[in-house]
């Protein structure tokens, strides 16, 4: 957490206003994140030009002029806001980018985020180049997933989180796509027909692309940019309903654990 749907609506949000935007200046108020944040950074971003805000699974790639790239991933309790620049620092807030404008700051109360520079196609990145295809974009074809998952022994739930096959999809929307295909998250990937399969397929997409509609889900840390919460969350059906009926058949909803993460279905939907 944040995941696809989360970091997408902070791209949508933040891209058109810092779009053709001058950088004045980065401040590092504490470097020390998932990886330590590189001293020549405050010095080389001075000047350059955002040309675009992208995204790659759960990482926004700030593309800047001169062929530079940021890279900023939001951990378990990131968050990017804006604000005036000189409104107080909050407590957790660890870097803060400044543009003619607006200021963008970084909240992580874990410091699990990370702000990194390179050169280069940012999709050569060692963090990137590795990720497996958008689950909303057309790579990601009933084939691919077929072809991907029906030879694999791993619980189906710990497949569909690997990004290495699917960049992005993290454990809340696993959970409630899992719940809409009707498959017992602790399936093993090769015990599953190509029809389920392409089923998990459709509902992965539906369920992202009904919390992107929503703005996401927030449970303790993530607001958009606005300081607005994500909606999706009060429509969860599985994900942190432990005992709770399942909304389909009535029966509770169980919590296990999968790859060392909770995970919540229902015993009698879910096969």
């Amino acid at each position: 957490m944040p995941e696809l749907p989360e970091v997408e609506t902070i791209r949508r949000a933040l891209a058109p206003r810092v779009a053709n935007q001058t950088i004045l200046a980065l401040d590092v108020f504490e470097p020390r994140l998932r990886f330590p944040v590189p001293e020549t950074l405050g010095r080389d971003l001075p000047g350059r030009t955002i040309q675009n805000l992208e995204r790659r699974g759960k990482y926004l790639v700030f593309v800047l002029a001169g062929d530079r790239y940021l890279l900023v991933h939001l951990g378990m309790s990131g968050r990017l806001s804006v604000a005036a620049p000189q409104t107080p620092l909050l407590p957790h807030e660890h870097w803060q980018l400044r543009l003619p404008d607006m200021t963008i700051r970084l909240r992580d109360p874990r410091r699990f985020s990370l702000l990194l520079t390179g050169s280069g196609p940012p999709a050569t990145h060692p963090l990137l180049r590795l990720l497996g295809p958008e689950p909303l974009e057309d790579a990601f074809t009933g084939t691919y997933w077929i072809e991907t998952i029906r030879h694999r022994k791993a619980a189906i739930k710990t497949l569909l989180m690997d990004s290495r096959i699917v960049a992005g999809v993290g454990n809340i929307y696993a959970n409630e796509a899992l719940h809409r295909s009707g498959i017992h998250p602790n399936r093993p990937g090769d015990r599953l027909s190509p029809a389920r399969l392409l089923r998990l397929q459709a509902m992965t997409r539906s369920v992202l692309l009904e919390a992107l509609a929503s703005g996401g889900s927030t449970l303790r840390d993530y607001r958009r940019v606005d300081g607005a919460p994500g909606e999706f969350s009060t429509v969860f059906r599985v994900y942190g309903r432990a005992g709770e009926p399942c909304l389909t058949c009535g029966r509770p909803i169980r919590r296990t654990r999968t790859g060392q993460r909770s995970t919540f279905y229902c015993p009698s939907c879910q096969k």
